[in-house]
């Protein structure tokens, strides 16, 4: 039986091009719309890695719901973390061995921050869920085999867990299980809920 938001809830848009984020919000099953974010995403200097997330997913929904007055916008951003240092996406295949010739056999922090804006009082809800990834030990020829599977060049960490990736890492700790992938189901259905969202419809 699909799920229905209550009639008085307003549109839902997920402010994200991720299609790792919008997979994640569908499984929900709400209607929501996609409207991609133009904000720069540079960490400022001097910022840590949790405050970068969590500003960013801030801006995100807040770019987005200037566009579209009323609505419920969602923004997520993810960051990176190992010895302090903000690891990023990639973007090529020598970048991507780099990133995990550095992290095998660490353990690596993702800050995965999620912020719900209420276009119809401008309150907006925020949380950073942390990850702990421990990547594997593995050689430079399985390291570089993976890439040349899968490819996750924009992924930051350089592996895409909920697929091959997950065979590179030894172990994930985390409140939400969903947060590594990109957007917390956990914490975002709770956020939801606050703003009126109902889950489950009785016919």
């Amino acid at each position: 039986m699909p799920t229905e938001q209550i009639s008085s809830a307003p549109r839902l848009i997920l402010a994200s091009s991720s299609a790792y984020r919008k997979e994640l919000l569908s499984r929900l099953q709400l209607p929501f719309d996609v409207a991609v974010p133009d904000i720069d995403e540079s960490p400022l200097p001097g910022e840590t890695p949790s405050a970068t997330a969590l500003r960013l997913a801030r801006e995100k929904a807040a770019a987005v719901a200037a566009k579209h007055p009323g609505c419920l916008v969602i923004g997520s951003d993810q960051v990176a973390t190992l010895d302090d240092e903000q690891i990023g996406k990639p973007g090529s295949h020598a970048a991507a061995l780099a990133q995990l010739q550095k992290m095998r056999g660490r353990e690596v922090v993702f800050h995965t921050a999620l912020c719900l804006w209420d276009g119809r009082n401008s309150q907006s809800y925020i949380e950073d869920i942390q990850t702990v990834v421990k990547f594997r030990d593995l050689p430079d020829h399985e390291l570089d085999a993976y890439l040349r599977i899968e490819q996750p060049y924009d992924c930051a960490g350089s592996a895409k867990n909920e697929a091959l990736g997950i065979a590179i890492l030894e172990r994930i700790d985390s409140s939400d299980p969903t947060a590594l992938t990109g957007l917390p189901l956990i914490a975002l259905t709770g956020m939801l809920r606050r703003a009126g969202v109902s889950f489950f419809h009785i016919q």
